[in-house]
């Protein structure tokens, strides 16, 4: 029982969750991740998104193309165009 109370008082402490909460997040006036992978999607030759990361620079999408080529761009959060 001793070792659950621990346990659970060091979830509620944050414990290791702590750390995520120090990186940058997007503004409060950022566009929606999902309206930026939408222009993505409709650019040409678009196939799958790969990954999308967030930094302070912005998202930055990777997807690839129907002739298999890699593609990575930098969105500015706040007006959702390229960088």
């Amino acid at each position: 029982m001793r070792t659950v109370v621990l346990a659970i008082g060091i979830f509620l402490a944050g414990g290791p969750a702590l750390a995520a909460d120090d990186q940058a997040m997007p503004p409060q006036n950022a566009k929606k991740l999902s309206e930026i992978v939408a222009k993505v999607e409709k650019r040409n030759d678009f196939q799958y998104v790969k990954e999308v990361d967030w930094s302070s620079d912005g998202y930055t999408v990777t997807y690839y193309t129907t002739d298999k080529a890699k593609v990575e761009i930098t969105y500015d959060s706040v007006t959702g165009e390229p960088k």
